[in-house]
């Protein structure tokens, strides 16, 4: 159990992929570019066993935008993406378009 202050320190806001593609020698890594409305992110997620990089661009998803950077197969990924993990990742997405940077609450 976390608390409510817990719970405040994630900073999840929505995004718009803008760019997908493979990472080199991996068979489920896909680097993301993310427009989070303010700033530009690239993060690396291990969905590309469900999805093609072509058929993300333009989808919002929620980000975790406060997670420490780390470094995945030489690329710094800044930030998480928030996915149902249902034996393969399926994105979650408003069902509105809403503006990138929104907060989720």
């Amino acid at each position: 159990m976390i608390n409510f202050d817990d719970f405040n320190k994630l900073d999840i806001r929505i995004g718009t992929i803008l760019e997908a593609e493979l990472v080199p020698d991996t068979d489920k890594l896909l680097k993301l570019k993310v427009d989070l409305g303010d700033e530009q992110r690239e993060l690396v997620a291990g969905i590309a066993d469900t999805y093609k990089p072509e058929d993300l661009k333009g989808k919002q998803i929620p980000i975790l935008t406060n997670l420490e950077p780390k470094t995945i197969k030489g690329i710094e990924s800044k930030g998480m993406i928030l996915a149902v993990d249902n034996d393969k990742a399926i994105l979650l997405h408003p069902d509105k378009q809403v503006i990138n940077g929104s907060k989720i609450r």
